[in-house]
């Protein structure tokens, strides 16, 4: 079965071609600039890259345009639409009505716009990708995933915020937590590369991208997130602020700042950026750092003193755990956060070898000192291809 994955954002589309059961990718590409002047397309198969003007004035043309690269006669993936099975898509907000992925009527249609006041960024060009598939492809089956499914499990007493009730009820007050999808796909993986039973095993899993989420997994059910109402809430990202006191927003309303100026600052201007006065790229901050930059250096430390603080309270939520898994840009190739994140543990049972840690980057595998109570892993993420895994569950073989 072959699954068109697709990830819309408000003006470009990413996508995956990916065949099931065998998770094999035929093409991966972007649309970008969608209503803008001169969209651009990108492509990439086994057999070569198209780098090309597109007509896309809007989603549904930006759609036309991907299924026209991928029937591409001399670089393409398929000979026309009919050897695409159906269409896998991500939606960031499912709200509390979503704890799975689902098939896409009319239905889950108007429950996704419900959500868009929880996503307003989001998941409004998330429902124009579906609609422009089920446009362009009518009889073709379409599948979606939410980020926030996999943390449905999380307890009342995780999920909810020390507010009165009817902000609860009436306004949807909640953690959601996101990158469910990752999560719940490095969480899996991790059980299959140590041996384990995913039910029956539990895991601390931290994505570290520019957006950073960890969540606590036991038995192949979340208990707890960093993130919560919003992406906002949590560790230090890299243009998002993480934690914080609430009443320095109040303070700030009260000098003068207005709402608008208060969303751009912790959402666009702190976190690695805000904290350096560089960049909120990691790569570069490590360089930084290494040539004597003292914020540089801070905004790395305060990273990874609050990857270590999640690390310790997320073992009080799950009793100890089995490992430690590392994902997203920064999991994947950042060794010296990895061991800067896991230093003062060890009374813990979490200890990484540096040998095995500074030989990982972009791969999978086990990093963890070998006598250490608690495993440590790198494990790439493939949030796609989980989509897609969806997808060919609930449409079937």
């Amino acid at each position: 079965m072959n699954i068109l994955v697709i990830n819309c954002g408000s003006s470009s589309v990413k996508y995956k071609l990916i065949s099931m059961p065998e998770r094999e990718v035929h093409a991966t590409g972007l649309i970008e600039r969608i209503g803008e002047e001169k969209p651009k397309g990108h492509q990439e198969t086994v057999r070569g890259k198209i780098d090309a003007d597109v007509s896309a004035k809007d989603h549904q043309e930006a759609l036309q345009s991907i299924l026209a690269f991928l029937a591409d006669d001399e670089k393409g993936a398929v000979s026309d639409l009919s050897e695409i099975d159906g269409f896998g898509h991500r939606v960031v907000h499912g709200g509390e009505k979503y704890s799975d992925s689902v098939v896409v009527d009319d239905q889950v249609m108007e429950g996704i716009r419900a959500c868009s006041d929880l996503a307003p960024l989001h998941n409004p060009p998330n429902l124009i990708g579906i609609e422009a598939a089920r446009a362009i492809a009518p009889e073709r089956p379409q599948v979606v995933c939410f980020d926030t499914a996999f943390h449905q499990t999380i307890p009342a007493e995780a999920y909810r915020y020390a507010l009165p009730e009817k902000l609860y009820k009436e306004e949807k007050i909640r953690r959601y937590g996101f990158h469910g999808t990752s999560h719940r796909f490095v969480a899996r993986r991790a059980a299959e590369l140590t041996g384990k039973d995913p039910l029956a095993s539990r895991w601390i899993t931290c994505h570290l991208g520019n957006g950073c989420s960890m969540a606590a997994i036991e038995n192949g059910r979340c208990l707890d997130t960093s993130m919560g109402l919003t992406p906002l809430e949590g560790m230090v990202m890299g243009t998002r602020s993480g934690d914080l006191d609430p009443a320095i927003l109040l303070h700030l309303g009260r000098s003068g700042w207005s709402f608008e100026d208060i969303d751009r600052l912790i959402n666009r201007e702190s976190g690695l950026l805000g904290l350096s006065g560089i960049s909120n790229d990691m790569r570069e901050l490590e360089k930084h750092a290494a040539e004597g930059s003292e914020s540089a250096q801070l905004a790395i430390d305060v990273f990874c003193y609050r990857i270590r603080k999640y690390i310790g309270s997320f073992l009080a939520v799950l009793n100890g755990c089995d490992g430690i898994v590392f994902t997203g840009g920064i999991g994947e190739y950042g060794s010296n956060i990895r061991a800067k994140s896991t230093e003062r543990l060890s009374e813990l049972g979490v200890e990484i070898d540096p040998d095995r840690n500074q030989n990982i980057r972009g791969v999978e595998g086990l990093i963890g000192a070998a006598n250490a109570k608690i495993e440590i892993l790198v494990i790439p993420t493939d949030e796609e291809g989980e989509i897609a895994r969806d997808a060919y569950r609930l449409l079937g073989d």
